[in-house]
């Protein structure tokens, strides 16, 4: 019977794909298209910015953020996110002059965002096993190149080149979370500064009797190869410039306060935390920039400060955006608010939306290795796009049975329960395209055919009792050998046939909402797909 059942849904299936991939659609929705290359597949490579990159093991990028490199909203004249970059070149660009009148800042604003991993850490000093490496946070085209994941991967190459002033603006890459604050892509600013002993002394009394340098011991305050004299000054012209610049940003009688923080490639280091609107927002990170970066790029006469801000975060702040989102939005309505005659007009947003989010839950066994959430927010994000307001795990579950008495894992037994809100950024497209439930559970069972058989199960039905096997443990089955249901995202999950999971789902706690029921709908339409692949006929 359980057979016959099981070569009724291989005929089935089709049709579920074909409804998942076509009867839904939005404009912020489209068909995938052929899926790309398992990473490591011989012959297979990154098409990036008119260069190929062979792929790996540690190849990781989705169709999602490849389709954001290039789009330089930072260089696009009159968007939210230009207008702030051009308002500090402007604060820049007036306050400090070098010879003969000329900027003492330069400005990088079109830099490749494929940096090498050496850039990207090495050259800052950041250790080998330090966690911002992990490839659970970062895009990489490779082991050796990926997509920067700060504006400091081209620090080194500038000093080298024999700047001691500039400016970096671009964009870069980060897997995390999904919400109305984060995004894979965002923006950053960076600036450098450098001074030699004549430039940092001067106007000093008896500065020509201070050093820049001395052999001594770390300390909070300073580093074992600075002066605490050179590394004050050098810290009051940092905090004085940013002091300035948010003043000329945010407006005079601004409150601003530094928090002392870490930072592998400054120190001492710092936060800058403004008060806005009676609360205190974090807007930047800084400090003094370790010798041992500035004396490898050449510049061994001479320190310095950095800092980098988030573009995003300040425009957020200054113009009242609620949700990252809308910076990708191409909705007239969004972008004709920030077509003003001068970039230092205020603008405040006027919200698009009025339409409340729609839940819808999913839930499926986790594997039992390499496995981050970022890769299932990776899943949510290219299947989902921006409809996808924001994604929590509201239940982790793990099976006793699966622990030894010893308290080792056996294996890793959890299941999670997560719950995704739509809403369009910048409201409906028109007035007969709301997001619906309709629509979610499409996007839902959609989202289930991308994981491997053996997931798609635990995602797709409701929860129920699991029987067990004689040892005691839920019956298991593998995952089948064939490739045609290989995963949207084939880095995080495992191999077919290299694990085993769960057969069965266990029943879900009280008082929540059961992942499949809920996605299913409230009214007891449940879905009942039952894969090929599944053992034990």
């Amino acid at each position: 019977m359980v057979c016959w059942a099981l070569r009724r849904v291989t005929r089935v299936r089709p049709h579920l794909a074909r409804k998942a991939s076509g009867v839904y659609p939005g404009p912020e929705h489209q068909p995938l298209g052929p899926r790309p290359a398992a990473p490591g597949a011989a012959g297979s490579t990154v098409e990036l910015l008119g260069k190929s990159y062979p792929r790996d093991d540690y190849s990781n990028l989705t169709r999602k953020v490849l389709s954001k490199v290039g789009r330089n909203l930072h260089n696009q004249p009159q968007h939210p996110l230009w207008l702030l970059k051009e308002r500090v070149k402007q604060h820049f660009y007036a306050r400090y002059a070098g010879r003969a009148g000329a900027p003492l800042f330069s400005v990088y604003d079109d830099l490749s965002p494929v940096v090498t991993t050496w850039q990207n850490f090495d050259s800052l000093l950041i250790p080998a096993d330090h966690p911002s490496r992990k490839k659970g946070d970062n895009y990489y085209l490779n082991a050796t190149h990926m997509l920067r994941a700060h504006t400091s991967a081209h620090q080194w190459d500038l000093l080298r080149a024999g700047l001691d002033a500039f400016l970096v603006v671009g964009d870069v890459y980060r897997r995390d979370q999904i919400d109305a604050q984060h995004y894979p892509v965002f923006h950053q600013l960076e600036a450098v500064r450098l001074f030699s002993r004549h430039q940092l002394f001067a106007g000093i009394k008896d500065g020509e009797n201070l050093q820049l340098f001395e052999q001594s011991s770390r300390s909070a305050h300073k580093q074992e190869t600075h002066t605490l004299e050179a590394t004050k000054l050098v810290e009051f012209d940092l905090k004085q410039t940013l002091t300035q610049l948010m003043t000329h940003i945010f407006g005079d009688g601004l409150d601003v306060r530094w928090v002392d923080c870490y930072f592998p490639f400054t120190h001492p280091s710092f936060e800058m935390e403004i008060n806005f609107h009676g609360e205190w927002l974090e807007v930047l990170g800084c400090g003094v920039m370790e010798q041992q970066l500035v004396n490898s790029a050449g510049a061994q006469d001479r320190i310095g400060w950095a800092f980098g801000l988030g573009l995003e975060r300040l425009a957020m702040i200054l113009y009242d955006i609620p949700d990252i989102r809308l910076f990708w939005s191409e909705d007239e309505r969004f972008l004709k608010q920030f077509r003003v005659q001068d970039i230092n007009q205020q603008v405040t947003f006027q919200p698009l939306s009025k339409y409340p989010a729609v839940i819808n839950d999913i839930s499926f066994w986790l594997p039992c290795e390499n496995y981050t959430e970022n890769d299932f927010y990776d899943l949510v994000r290219t299947i989902g796009g921006d409809l996808v307001e924001k994604v929590d795990l509201i239940d982790k579950f793990e099976h006793p049975k699966w622990v030894s008495e010893n308290g080792a894992v056996r294996c890793r037994a959890v299941r999670c329960l997560w719950t995704c809100g739509f809403r369009r950024p910048s409201g409906r497209v028109s007035e007969d395209q709301p997001v619906t439930r309709h629509y979610c559970r499409g996007w839902r069972l959609h989202c289930c055919l991308q994981l491997p058989v053996g997931l798609q199960q635990g995602a797709l039905k409701p929860h129920r009792a699991s029987p067990l096997d004689a040892s005691g443990l839920p019956r298991v089955t593998s995952f089948p050998q064939d490739t045609q249901d290989q995963p949207l995202l084939p880095h995080h999950l495992p191999p077919h046939g290299a694990h085993a999971v769960a057969e069965r789902g266990w029943g879900h706690p009280p008082g929540r909402a059961g992942g499949g029921r809920a996605a299913a709908g409230r009214r007891g339409q449940v879905l009942r797909p039952r894969f090929p692949g599944l053992q034990g006929c």
